[in-house]
């Protein structure tokens, strides 16, 4: 199945960051990411609808907004929780290799 564009109008992460998400899983309702970042790694500015995310391993993201504010978060393995949609880039800032599920949340048909 084609991605759904209409999700967000920020950049696809599968194309913006293709080094970074990996696209495993897709229906009318989630598109699912296997999220790798060798430290030193980007994933430059891109979106995502409502998500969830699963951390598998442990390391430290700086998670930069369109603003030019940016977050330092440290994620631990086991780890989850919910974000809004919205922009973002993100850069491993850690000594880790980072790895994490993200689950996006796609509008139901009405």
């Amino acid at each position: 199945m084609l991605s759904d564009m209409k999700q967000t109008m920020w950049a696809d992460p599968a194309m913006v960051a293709g080094d970074v998400y990996k696209m495993v899983m897709e229906n009318e309702r989630v598109r699912v990411f296997d999220v790798q970042f060798k430290p030193g790694q980007k994933a430059e500015m891109h979106g995502h609808p409502d998500h969830v995310i699963y951390v598998l391993s442990d390391y430290t993201l700086d998670l930069k907004l369109p603003d030019g504010s940016s977050q330092v978060i440290p994620l631990k393995a086991g780890q989850t929780f919910y974000m809004n949609a919205g922009p973002h880039a993100a850069v491993n800032i850690g000594n880790t290799d980072g790895h994490a599920l993200v689950v996006e949340l796609k509008d139901p048909q009405q």
